[in-house]
């Protein structure tokens, strides 16, 4: 299979639809930690399969992740995109303030082993920073100019903060936006981030898991996803089995994949990729065939199922 491709930076490589989510590098996930050894043999097989865009940031594993991520890279760095992130840190503390940006680059740099970085974005900011009301954009402009960074934007999560950044005055190159079948509320805003000439970046497309199908009411959460309460466990629980009756399959990552990439406004889906075994399973996703019919199915179910009642992440 040939991997699927799209521009996301001037005079740098078009990027791999399917792109390298490297929150799980060094990560404890279970009660199991990925050691650096397995780390730097995923991010090999995901390059030997063609993926060639990375996304982290240096609060991943608390730098672990930049870490792994640069050593593995070595003498391929140049025929990848490293995408990382600015306002969550190493030590675990959050610090949107402009005299935090340089030094943060300068730490990513480090641990990524190397002179620049492709694009940096602003990681899930304040609404006054998104608006373009604090200065960041003209910082982050700065540091593009000197070749520091070759693109910049943001990541976010809502359809008040897309809206925002679509209507404040600074040419952006990413947004990177939390979108899947769950989640479906920035539909009719996809098309405007195209127009304008912004590389869309898909985040969270698994649900963090439950659109693997994996999951159910009975599944016990530690880590991140112990945050979801039990109404939020049930109500997820229930799409997922509905879905899979709409689908007439327990194993939804494929449908969940092919959604995104059948969208053209996307450039490429970050899934969190921990196992060889996942690397294959989400490669192999783009083989299947999906039509604008099937989309339009699960858009309905989320306009459905979910209406205007997001779910909280």
């Amino acid at each position: 299979m040939t991997m699927q491709t799209k521009p996301y930076l001037k005079d740098r490589p078009p990027v791999s639809r399917l792109g390298f989510g490297a929150w799980p590098l060094g990560n404890t996930v279970r009660g199991e930690t990925m050691t650096e050894r397995e780390g730097t043999a995923l991010v090999h097989a995901a390059l030997e399969a063609g993926i060639n865009f990375f996304d982290t940031a240096p609060n991943y594993a608390l730098g672990r992740s930049e870490t792994i991520l640069g050593e593995a890279l070595g003498s391929a760095r140049d025929r990848v995109v490293i995408n990382t992130k600015f306002g969550h840190h190493a030590d675990d503390l959050q610090d949107f303030s402009l005299a935090a940006l340089l030094p943060s680059i300068e730490g990513s740099l480090k641990r990524l082993r190397t002179d620049y970085v492709d694009s940096v974005l602003l990681h899930n900011p304040g609404m006054d920073t998104l608006a373009g009301n604090t200065g960041h954009y003209e910082a982050l402009q700065k540091l593009k100019d000197s070749g520091t960074i070759r693109g910049f934007g943001v990541s976010i999560d809502t359809r008040d903060e897309l809206l925002t950044v679509l209507k404040q005055p600074h040419p952006i190159d990413a947004i990177e936006l939390l979108y899947n079948i769950y989640a479906q509320t920035t539909r009719d805003l996809l098309d405007a981030i195209h127009a304008a000439g912004i590389a869309l970046i898909i985040k969270v497309p698994l649900d963090s898991g439950w659109l693997t199908g994996k999951f159910t009411e009975d599944t016990v959460f530690t880590g991140i996803r112990a945050r979801w309460q039990e109404s939020d466990i049930a109500r997820r629980a229930k799409l997922t089995r509905d879905l899979k009756t709409l689908l007439s399959t327990d194993n939804l990552t494929p449908y969940a994949l092919g959604f995104l990439w059948s969208y053209e406004a996307v450039t490429t889906v970050i899934p969190g990729i921990r196992t060889p075994a996942q690397l294959r399973e989400h490669t192999r996703a783009m083989e299947m065939s999906f039509d604008a019919a099937l989309r339009k199915r699960l858009e309905d179910f989320h306009d459905t199922h979910v209406g205007t009642d997001p779910l909280p992440w």
